[in-house]
Parts: C-alpha cells; sequence; structure tokens
C-alpha cells in the first residue's frame, strides 16, 4: 500500500525556482513514485503556478485566509501533481516570490508562509476528498509553522522538517503572535521565541516528529556554533531524530549524452568542442590551462570573494574564469571588474540553457563556499566531466573525492577540496588544480571517475521512504 505525502514547500521547479530547494522539491515526487509513494505537492498560488494548473479541483476554502479568502485548488503542472493555495491577497504579486519592487522581503511574508503552513495543517488533519496524507513533508523556515498548527489542531498526520539551508529563520516580530494564529505559551526559548522575535524555523525544528537536512556533514555541522546559526542548541538537543539525506539531481535533465542546451557527448571530441563554442559565445581567447566555470548566486556564503582574490595564482598558469549568477551588488561590480581581463568572462544574470553550456564546456566547476548545505552544481560538473574543486564542508564534502595521493593512486579522485577556507588556501588549490591538468592521463581518468559516481535520487529516494515508513509505523 502506497504511503501518502504531502510536501510542503514555497518553490518547486519546474513551475517556480530561485534555488536549490526548488529542484529537490520537484524531483521528489517521481523519485519516490518508484518507492511506492504517493507524493503531492502545496504550493501558494502564484501568478506563474496558476498559469501552469490545469482544469483542476476546488478541494478546500478559507473564507479568511490570513486576510483574505482563499481556496485550495488540486490539480496537475509541470509534470506534478499540485495543491495549489489560490490566495490573491497574498500571493497575485509579480516579480519576485519573496522581494517586494524595492528588493526588501514582502513585509508580510510571515503571513504569507503562514498561510502556505496553516492549509498544510487543514489538509494533514482533514484530508481532501479521496486523498489524506499519512506524512507532511515540510520544507525549510515557509513551512516551518506547520508542525504547530497541526498540534494545536490535535494532529492527524506524521511530520518531517527538511533544513535546507539554516540560515534562514523566517523571522517576524513577537505583536504578531496572535495574528499568526500562534499559541503565545509557545512563545518560550523551548517553542519558537528566538531572540525576543518568533522564528518560524525554530517553530518547526521543536515539534516536527523527524528532522533532516540534505547532506550528512552538514546535519554534524548543525549542532555546532560555526554552522547552526544560533539554532544549534535546539538541534543538538534533538539529534537522536535528526538525519542528513544527500540531495540528487534530475538525470534527465542533467544528461550529456542528450542535453539540448550543447553538443552531443557521444563523440569523443564532445567536452573540447563544447569548450571551443562555450569560449567562442562568452568571447574568451584559447589558453593553455583549465578553463573554470561558476554557476552561482553571487554571495558571500559562496565564498566567491575568496575566488576574486586568488584570481592572480590561476590566470598566470593559463588558466581562464567563466562566472554566470546574480546577487550581492558589490559582488556583481566586482566580477564586473575581473571581467576587465580577457581571460575572465562574466554574466550578470540568470540563463538556464547557459548554465548547461558552461558546465559542460568547462573543465573544472568552482565550488569555493564557506558553508553549504548539499549543492547542485558540483554534482551537475561530475556529471558531465567537469571537475569539482570545492570547499571541505557539508554536502561538498560528503559528494567529492579529493585528489588526495592515496586517491591518486587508487584511482578513485573526481575532484579538489580545499580547507580552512583563506583565498591562500584557494590559490593553493588552484595550483594543484594546474598541476593535474597538465597530467593528461590523471587528468582524463578523474573525469571518468566523475562521470560514473553516482549523483540521482535512487539511494536518496529509499532513505525517504524508510523515514516515512519508520514514521507511519510509530
Amino acid at each position: 500500500m502506497s504511503i501518502t505525502v504531502l510536501s510542503v514547500a514555497s518553490e518547486c521547479a519546474p513551475l517556480v525556482k530561485t534555488g536549490g530547494l526548488a529542484d529537490v522539491v520537484g524531483a521528489l515526487p517521481a523519485a519516490l513514485a518508484a518507492q511506492d509513494v504517493d507524493m503531492r505537492v502545496l504550493l501558494p498560488g502564484y501568478p506563474a503556478v496558476m498559469a501552469a494548473l490545469d482544469q483542476g479541483e476546488i478541494v478546500r476554502s478559507e473564507a479568511d485566509l490570513f486576510g483574505g479568502p482563499a481556496r485550495v485548488i488540486d490539480g496537475h503542472a509541470g509534470g506534478l501533481r499540485i495543491m495549489a493555495v489560490d490566495a490573491p491577497h497574498l500571493f497575485a504579486r509579480e516579480g519576485s516570490i519573496y522581494l517586494g519592487p524595492d528588493g526588501t522581503d514582502w513585509p508580510d511574508n510571515p503571513e504569507r508562509f503562514a498561510a502556505l503552513s496553516w492549509i498544510g495543517a487543514r489538509i494533514a488533519r482533514e484530508g481532501i476528498p479521496g486523498w489524506r496524507p499519512v506524512i507532511v513533508h515540510c520544507h525549510d523556515w515557509q513551512a516551518g509553522f506547520l508542525p504547530d498548527y497541526l498540534a494545536g489542531m490535535g494532529g492527524g498526520a506524521g511530520t518531517v522538517l527538511t533544513i535546507h539551508n539554516i540560515a534562514f529563520h523566517g523571522p517576524a516580530p513577537a505583536d504578531r503572535i496572535r495574528a499568526l494564529r500562534l499559541d503565545p505559551e509557545r512563545f518560550t526559548p523551548a517553542g519558537y521565541e528566538y531572540w525576543g522575535h518568533v522564528s518560524a524555523l525554530k517553530a518547526g525544528l521543536t515539534l516536527a516528529d523527524r528532522l533532516t537536512t540534505v547532506s550528512p556533514t552538514y546535519a554534524r555541522e548543525l549542532m555546532t556554533e560555526s554552522f547552526g546559526m544560533g539554532l544549534d542548541g535546539v538541534i543538538r538537543d534533538r539529534r537522536a531524530v535528526l538525519s542528513g539525506i544527500l540531495n540528487g539531481i534530475d538525470e534527465e535533465v542533467w544528461n550529456p549524452a542528450t542535453d539540448t542546451h550543447v553538443a552531443a557527448y557521444t563523440r569523443p571530441a564532445g567536452k573540447a568542442e563544447n569548450k571551443a563554442r562555450l569560449r567562442a559565445e562568452l568571447g574568451l581567447p584559447d589558453a593553455d590551462g583549465p578553463l573554470c566555470v561558476v554557476v552561482s548566486r553571487l554571495t558571500a556564503q559562496k565564498g566567491l570573494d575568496l575566488l576574486l582574490s586568488a584570481l592572480p595564482v590561476l590566470l598566470p598558469r593559463g588558466g581562464q574564469l567563466a562566472v554566470l549568477g546574480t546577487g550581492e551588488p558589490a559582488l556583481e561590480e566586482a566580477f564586473r571588474m575581473a571581467a576587465r581581463d580577457p581571460n575572465v568572462a562574466v554574466r550578470i544574470t540568470y540563463d538556464e540553457g547557459l548554465s548547461h553550456r558552461m558546465i559542460a564546456g568547462g573543465d573544472a566547476i568552482l565550488v569555493p563556499s564557506r558553508f553549504e548545505p548539499c549543492g547542485l552544481t558540483q554534482l551537475y560538473g561530475l556529471r558531465y566531466g567537469t571537475i569539482p574543486l570545492v570547499s571541505l564542508t557539508g554536502g561538498l564534502a560528503d559528494t567529492v573525492i579529493n585528489a588526495s595521493p592515496a586517491a591518486m593512486a587508487r584511482g578513485v579522485a573526481t575532484g579538489l577540496q580545499f580547507w580552512p577556507l583563506t583565498a591562500g588556501t584557494l590559490g593553493d588549490a588552484f595550483d594543484r588544480l594546474c598541476d593535474l591538468w597538465q597530467d593528461r592521463s590523471a587528468w582524463a581518468k578523474m573525469q571518468r571517475n566523475a562521470m560514473s559516481h553516482p549523483v540521482g535520487w535512487q539511494e536518496s529516494a529509499l532513505a525517504y521512504a524508510r523515514l516515512y515508513a519508520e514514521i507511519a509505523a510509530a
């Protein structure tokens, strides 16, 4: 008999995406179907979601959902079974799903995502016609209030909260406790109070039946002051119900043999052809060293300020850099300035097709993050034989086999790791990368290792299915 699971999230690929969270939420239903899990995704009814939704069925109505009427529409979109919270007063807004036109958070974000959690709790408690979840899988702070609401309603389903990035707590002022339909008695250090504010993430961390995060190493890191973002004590208290399950990638979308964005990989010269085409597209000259690519949000978290400082090591050795992304204005401008060098190309934009071409045409993909819960771009790199150079943290530590002397001797290395995270150690890693690049047989072996490394959802889907079964049996 199938386990029915309601996945509750603020974004989901291919419908609406700002980062890796959407990729995970969008990939899980199909991955879990093979494990006899019937998963439906509950999303806010953003314009893009409502436009993609087919002629669905209204399965729930709310006269007052945090300031206005709402409906829940059950249907299909983007190849997924979707339930959309159709609440125009909360979600019918153009632009970013989180930010207003001025680039700052929508002031009613606490209510907007409380509404998502409230509807999720109602469905968990009461079900919809013909379907009721046994498990509710909450993703990040945007679904953090759900376990709290569900407990107040008397329960009705087991709950899992996945931490995709603990840096975002979903704070709200304490004077909005009643407006957010929260129990004031839970506004304590043991509940959802965080330094005098409401924390949506902490609400979920303290009440969900099970906690997961997106890599085993990040699960351990979250229990330390350095990585726990002030919630390490909460997570240490709940370590018995915490597990780390690696993310995977969609191996159909990211398939070098069939990727329509790039030259075919079925020919031996595929990587060389993709690299030549990428250089032509970006205006880069030929060079003697590796072409390194970055596809990322341009933020301090990603360690990209250190990359700028370490460029004087890479470029004199014939290396090149191509960057795609948007983010902090200061970093955007710093990379524009770096692109004055003819061996640096920068595109400050979001371009899905170009991201595929960069990963297919690059020799190495750089992920020098200060912290990285799992990371997906290093997995894309592995899939395409684009050697990852990563910091030794989170999921980067769990997915890349460092080219240490022992790993090279055994012929198992898939990339390079460096630590501690400084411009100097990143520069040393660039030297190692360029040395390996010169050893063509060793480089080719690493590429073969990388492309054979498992990066899909099979093992992780099985781990989630086992977790759901444990909760359902409890």
